[in-house]
């Protein structure tokens, strides 16, 4: 959408005398489309998402292309300013600090491995997460990133999902019941499952944003319509084989530092 307003307005003089200029009605139309605004109003305080060294990229990026579409302007915020880089080696410049952040209206937390237990573990990274929560309209995680959360005290009686890596006894760890669902919302609290969920996610909080056609119309901006060429991509739909193997992969990583962690 913000791409869209971008060349709506810049072609306006254009097509207004050019073969396809718009009725009065339609031009009518498209600009009440465009002027629609987020309610709850999420640009006062904007939305921040939250980056460390070895997030999932899309994690992050899905969401922030979701938001940035819809016009909402999505920032990135880290523990310090300057680069972060992805547990894809992709290397992001963050010029806002968590110093420099005392309040949002959504707060998005995206998640990682092993450098996300890390943050479970960061002291001054949960005490900035609930002193944000504290004003929020909504606080958000993607994949492992409701780990974090979980750290922070907020999900202690909640219903909530993430990456499907035992989910149910992580969230568990921190109170929560697991829902193995895409994404969930309990009350302002929006989880989701694995990195591609995020996305997902985002256009959830836009639909109740906004309306079903603005979302709609974020969604074929994005192009978003996912065919995958087989089936797979969560537990339910994954053969025996991979998902054992992948299962064992994950807690050689994991399992010791996080998942037996005291």
């Amino acid at each position: 959408m913000r791409f869209l307003r971008i060349c709506f307005f810049s072609l306006f003089a254009v097509l207004s005398s050019s073969a396809y200029a718009l009725t009065d009605a339609q031009m009518f139309e498209v600009m009440r489309f465009m002027a629609e605004k987020p309610k709850p109003d999420v640009t006062v305080n904007g939305i921040g998402i939250y980056v460390y060294d070895g997030i999932n990229s899309l994690d992050a990026l899905g969401p922030y292309r979701v938001f940035m579409t819809a016009g909402l302007k999505p920032f990135l915020i880290a523990k310090n300013r300057g680069t972060i880089t992805t547990n894809d080696n992709l290397k992001i410049q963050v010029d806002k600090s968590i110093a420099d952040v005392t309040k949002l209206d959504i707060l998005v937390i995206p998640g990682g491995a092993a450098e996300t237990v890390a943050q479970t573990k960061d002291p001054v990274t949960l005490a900035w997460i609930q002193q944000i929560d504290a004003n929020s309209l909504y606080t958000t995680s993607v994949c492992t990133g409701s780990w974090i959360l979980g750290a922070a005290g907020l999900l202690q009686g909640k219903n909530a999902t993430s990456n499907w890596y035992r989910a149910k006894q992580i969230l568990a760890k921190y109170g929560a019941t697991f829902q193995p669902k895409r994404w969930v919302q309990d009350g302002k609290y929006w989880t989701s499952a694995g990195v591609s969920a995020g996305i997902d996610m985002a256009l959830a909080i836009v639909v109740n944003l906004y309306s079903h056609d603005y979302a709609q119309a974020v969604m074929l901006d994005l192009e978003y319509d996912p065919q995958p060429p087989i089936r797979g991509g969560s537990l339910a739909k994954t053969a025996l084989v991979p998902r054992r193997n992948m299962t064992w992969m994950y807690d050689f990583y994991l399992l010791d530092s996080f998942v037996r962690s005291k």
